[in-house]
């Protein structure tokens, strides 16, 4: 009995396999391989839950950095309004935008000046918007689609340079010239007052409106360079309403010293008459008394 169990369990012992099998043998092969690769596998680092609720827990690195300007609360509500009824309603935006601006900015040059409050002057304002608003708004489109190089500086260059060479003159000369044809003034008058007022606003757009080109053309959105523009016109608005005042104000001054000379000069001239005559009856009367 003791031998037939000791030949039972030798013959066991010598049928088990002491080398693993070949599933094995592949699974640790590839074990190796991966340990030995010098790349490393990325792993996912699960986000840590709350113990208090279960939410998870955004991890810092996978936080997406918004920009400052859409982070204003109702300012940044605005801007994304105003944005999306540019791209929708482009023409009656501009429109409304341009009334708004020469308004404030007729305002603006009112408070300014210190004179009576002139409603007038503020009509004359929104009409001019209204013939200026949709053209500016196609011109400032044609420089958007076009004068685009492969040099992000030539193109800023030219669009600067091609907006101060048309669009500065041309719409001075019009603002200018509607300026004084709406206060009744006379061809001629008209004529002057676009001499006196154009070359003067031109050189100090000089100092303004190219660095404000460049900056909306390289940066600003095109459904928001409409509201930056806006409001440095606002500013620019306030400038040609003062210096169209001024001008105004000395054309005005130099037609009554010239109407004071008119009414002077018959005076004077009439005085001298009075004057000869008192002399020669003087006279008259000196050679009778002689006689």
């Amino acid at each position: 009995m003791t031998l037939f169990t000791i030949q039972t369990t030798g013959r066991a012992v010598l049928r088990r396999p002491y080398f693993p099998s070949h599933r094995k043998q592949i699974n640790f092969t590839s074990k190796r391989h991966n340990s030995n690769n010098s790349t490393p596998v990325p792993r996912s680092n699960p986000s840590p839950e709350s113990s208090a609720n279960g939410t998870a827990i955004p991890i810092p690195a996978t936080i997406a950095n918004v920009p400052i300007w859409q982070r204003l609360g109702p300012l940044t509500r605005s801007f994304q309004a105003y944005g999306r009824s540019q791209r929708k309603r482009p023409y009656t935006t501009q429109f409304c935008s341009s009334l708004v601006i020469y308004f404030l900015g007729d305002l603006s040059a009112q408070s300014i000046c210190g004179d009576d409050y002139d409603w007038k002057r503020t009509l004359r304002a929104l009409v001019i918007s209204m013939g200026s608003s949709i053209p500016s708004y196609k011109w400032f489109m044609f420089l958007s689609n076009n004068f685009n190089y492969s040099s992000k500086a030539v193109s800023l260059a030219t669009k600067v340079g091609v907006n101060q060479m048309f669009f500065t003159p041309i719409f001075n000369t019009y603002f200018f010239g509607m300026q004084s044809l709406l206060s009744g003034d006379s061809l001629p008058d008209v004529v002057e007052r676009v001499k006196r007022t154009v070359p003067t606003s031109m050189m100090n757009s000089i100092k303004l409106w190219p660095a404000v080109t460049a900056i909306s053309f390289a940066w600003i959105p095109q459904e928001h360079r409409s509201i930056f523009a806006g409001v440095i016109a606002i500013g620019w608005q306030t400038y040609l309403s003062f210096l169209n005042r001024r001008v105004e104000g000395e054309m005005a001054g130099g037609i009554e010293n010239t109407q004071k000379e008119v009414v002077k000069a018959p005076t004077s001239k009439l005085s001298k008459d009075i004057a000869i005559r008192k002399e020669s009856n003087k006279e008259a009367q000196g050679q009778k008394a002689e006689a």
